[in-house]
């Protein structure tokens, strides 16, 4: 004999209630038939008859025990139960995100850039069953609200753990991991994008969706800085259900790289890319400060001029994807603010400087 066990769980805690097993962890219940298939070793011949289990009440304990794991920011314990309730519920759009969604919470530095892969990844998916099997358009809305803002949330919380990881790490190593760091703040900072592409893909014909949260959705991207013109899919998916939108005139990556490669006045020494990105300009009394401690203090040291090697094998790459955007400039703009002012604090000038050769 085997030891009863829950198909679902593995819990071996099951009890006898009204006729029935029911497993104390997840709330499945066996018929005694079933359970009696359970423990005897080996094939049981069931010729002739069908045993059926009602597995509602057991998805509706897993939907329970999982979403209050997700209250609690339990991740391990919500991934878990949404894989179990996606083996049950495969068209279930929230078990499809969540069990990727809470995997990719506890991933490891090392981890960010495939984990953020497989977000982007299952967006479109989860897009694609909100869309063919909730009926009710205020509830897919609100699911794609959902899908939106927790997208957004784990971006930053990954692209903010691969700066703090590459911040702390010795300048003496720091050049052994840019490629890693580049990896995970490319692929953590670009899963939004994935959101706006796949409502384009999946809902350009739900004017329920699109002609409400969806546009908004696209705009609000628009408005954080990416360069768009009249051809642009998100622009052209905003007109169809609001013909009299124009798309914002942002500064666009090209302007900021223009800007740090006309204004630098010397070929050898290279511009101060990220700060540029934030404050908009080579030439103004942030960058001049940062600029001044570059040549004359970080420049002076050979660990300040390994940083400042590592710093420009990065930034330009950093600047150039994610440079235009608001979140990126937003993110930044504090630490430099107050690395700014502790400068200037010490005596740093903040007047108009000409590029030191180092």
């Amino acid at each position: 004999m085997k030891q009863l066990a829950c198909e679902m769980c593995g819990s071996t805690d099951l009890v006898k209630q009204d006729g029935v097993f029911v497993c104390q962890s997840c709330g499945c219940k066996y018929s005694i038939e079933e359970a009696r298939k359970m423990m005897v070793e080996g094939t049981v011949d069931v010729t002739g008859s069908t045993i059926k289990v009602d597995t509602s009440d057991e998805l509706k304990n897993l939907y329970q025990i999982a979403r209050r794991s997700k209250d609690a920011e339990n991740n391990e314990n919500a991934a878990k139960y949404y894989e179990m309730i996606l083996i049950k519920d495969p068209k279930s759009w929230e078990a499809n995100f969540y069990s990727v969604y809470y995997k990719t919470m506890s991933c490891k530095i090392g981890e960010i850039a495939t984990a953020a892969t497989n977000v982007s990844n299952c967006i479109k998916e989860t897009f694609q069953l909100i869309h063919d099997n909730v009926i009710e358009s205020e509830e897919r809305k609100e699911a794609v609200l959902e899908v939106r803002d927790r997208v957004k949330k784990i971006s930053d919380m990954l692209f903010s753990a691969a700066n703090s990881h590459m911040n702390n790490i010795d300048p003496l190593v720091k050049a052994q991991f840019q490629g890693q760091y580049l990896a995970n703040a490319i692929a953590a900072g670009g899963i939004p994008k994935y959101v706006c592409d796949s409502l384009c893909d999946i809902f350009i014909d739900d004017e329920d969706v699109m002609s409400t949260i969806g546009i908004q959705i696209l705009k609000d991207r628009i408005a954080e800085g990416i360069a768009v013109d009249a051809e642009n899919t998100y622009v052209k998916a905003i007109k169809k259900f609001d013909p009299s939108y124009q798309p914002p005139r942002n500064q666009t990556t090209a302007d900021i790289m223009k800007s740090i490669e006309t204004t630098s006045s010397t070929t050898s020494s290279v511009g101060c890319y990220v700060a540029t990105a934030v404050y908009g300009s080579y030439d103004c009394p942030q960058v001049w400060t940062l600029r001044r401690y570059r040549d004359y203090t970080l420049a002076e040291t050979w660990h300040g001029r390994a940083f400042i090697r590592t710093y420009y094998a990065i930034s330009p790459t950093l600047v150039k994807w994610f440079g235009h955007t608001s979140w990126f400039k937003k993110m930044w703009k504090g630490k430099l603010d107050r690395m700014v002012a502790n400068l200037q604090a010490k005596g740093v000038e903040s007047t108009p400087y000409k590029d030191k050769k180092w």
